[in-house]
């Protein structure tokens, strides 16, 4: 047999429309026979700054376009467009680059391939994390990184640092480069099964991809771009597939496969899991068609004993931008600047939602929240309790102690969330949902003691939370996941910090809102939204 060597990622083409952001930092010098081309290390830095403050605050026009689409299908239902108009509203607030399109402005991920004709003469993930890390110091950006400093002390690292930064050698003379911002909720639902040859027929993938569509669930904000990966040399390189495939890098793949191994798109199967996707019924976050916006679904070789299977998403906030040095300077991918014009004049005709007075008694909040069924969509006015994962812990220390469960705790609602930096002159920075499963741990015995009774966040949540609610009389609101910037723009009046101030984003904070959405998933009588689907 003969030698071959094959790419195997071929990327076909390169579509992308990029813009120039500068013709410093590189020059062309000759060594020996070869052109060499110099890139001072500044341009490094220049480069990660730009992207990570570009996808912070703008979207790609194919993503802002789906979201259109959803409004222009007759079959999306109504909850499907209320996701997607807000979200597009949320896009159109964000791009004035003072309110990121999601509070959580995720770690800073840098895959990048090195041309061995490039020289730098630096460390080069040292000036690109310079980069990054000026973009969150001078940017409303959430610092999210948490540094551990024994195996159970923890720390903010105050930066958002460290990133993670990934270089590949390639020929020529350019360097490539993917930047993505990962949310901690779209990160999480990434998952590998570790299967064998039995799942490789028609009938075993279907009912397996059936089966595991509903792992992702609704907490990482659909309509999602979704990746399923089968095969891999290794668990590794099927995860790191996924990751790519999920921010659109692999697009432009081969659409069959050939002996030498090359990594290809399957089109039929992408049609097939969408549909799966679609009669989920889940849809965007609260019923409907649009689970999914794309999926793409990539096949790669394998050991004879193992067959990896990756599936991951990249979520409604969709960070994810490219960039390349040349010869001829800096660029970045040009991301939409003007959202405005796929926003339609009037919104989505919708039902009147229930206004309710959260400033009253919480005997009084639950018995107006017990006169409606699940799905019922709520506007909600008056004060909040924001606590999430250490003020939770926290709080059950002081139970674990014999001490009482603070008052607020009890007298407010509770949003799981974690604001970005508040820009100057407005109440509050971005500051939407975090998931809602990783409290469900402390929801029992919460309210047991009576906090809790009222939660706000976003996505599923397990069974024992449902049984606590039947039991304890309490309540778990959806709030959509996604459009942070637009919700501390139009919806959050007000923000203080009223307890557990070390704990930087992680602290307790009380706020005032005013016609803050949300629907009822979880109610006190054991019923649930998304267990009914």
């Amino acid at each position: 047999m003969d030698f071959i060597y094959q790419d195997p990622y071929p990327i076909l083409k390169d579509d992308t429309q990029y813009r120039k952001i500068s013709s410093d930092f590189v020059k062309v010098e000759q060594f020996g026979d070869r052109e060499i081309l110099n890139v001072d290390p500044k341009g490094l830095e220049l480069l990660a700054q730009e992207a990570l403050k570009d996808v912070s605050f703008m979207l790609r026009t194919s993503h802002l376009e789906k979201l259109k689409a959803i409004l222009d299908d007759p079959e999306a239902t109504d909850n499907d467009r209320f996701v997607a108009y807000n979200l597009l509203q949320n896009a159109v607030v964000a791009i004035d680059g003072e309110l990121p399109s999601c509070q959580d402005t995720g770690t800073a991920i840098v895959m990048a391939k090195k041309g061995e004709n490039v020289y730098t003469g630096a460390d080069d993930a040292e000036w690109l994390s310079k980069g990054i890390f000026n973009t969150y110091q001078e940017r409303n950006l959430r610092y999210s990184q948490i540094v551990p400093i024994s195996m159970f002390e923890e720390k903010n690292s105050g930066s958002n640092l460290p990133a993670q930064i990934d270089i590949y050698a390639k020929k020529g003379a350019s360097y490539e480069f993917l930047f993505l911002a990962k949310g901690g909720g779209s990160a999480n639902k990434t998952y590998l099964y570790q299967q064998t040859k039995s799942l490789l027929n028609e009938k075993s993938l279907d009912a397996f991809i059936r089966a595991k569509i509903m792992d992702l669930g609704t907490s990482a904000c659909p309509p999602y771009h979704l990746a399923l990966v089968i095969g891999g040399t290794s668990a590794e390189a099927n995860l790191a597939t996924v990751k790519k495939a999920s921010a659109g890098y692999f697009d432009h793949l081969p659409t069959t496969g050939n002996m030498s191994g090359q990594a290809f798109r399957d089109l039929e199967w992408e049609k097939r899991v969408q549909q799966i996707c679609q009669e989920s019924a889940i849809g965007a976050q609260f019923g409907g068609k649009y689970f999914t916006h794309d999926v793409r679904v990539i096949r790669l070789p394998r050991h004879a004993a193992s067959c990896p299977v990756g599936l991951g998403v990249s979520c409604s906030a969709d960070r994810n931008i490219k960039g390349k040095i040349t010869k001829d300077g800096i660029f970045v991918e040009q991301l939409e600047v003007n959202p405005k014009r796929l926003l339609p004049e009037t919104p989505p005709h919708l039902e009147e939602a229930v206004e309710v007075d959260l400033n009253q008694p919480m005997a009084d909040i639950l018995k107006k929240l017990s006169q409606y069924p699940i799905k019922t969509r709520l506007k909600l006015n008056g004060t909040l309790i924001v606590a999430r994962d250490i003020a939770h812990a926290k709080i059950k220390e002081l139970l674990d102690a014999g001490k009482p469960m603070p008052e607020y705790f009890k007298n407010h609602p509770i949003y799981y969330a974690g604001p970005a930096k508040t820009p100057e002159g407005m109440a509050s920075g971005s500051f939407g949902p975090t998931t809602a499963g990783r409290m469900d741990v402390y929801v029992e015995e919460f309210q047991k003691n009576g906090g809790s009774m009222v939660m706000l966040a976003k996505g599923n949540r397990t069974k024992d939370v449902m049984n606590a609610c039947k039991t304890y009389g309490g309540f778990y609101l959806g709030s959509i996941g996604g459009p942070a910037a637009i919700l501390a723009k139009e919806n959050i009046l007000s923000v203080e910090v009223v307890d557990f101030e070390e704990l930087g984003m992680e602290a307790v904070r009380k706020i005032t809102i005013k016609d803050f959405p949300a629907f009822i998933i979880t109610d006190d009588k054991g019923n649930d939204f998304f267990s009914n689907l």
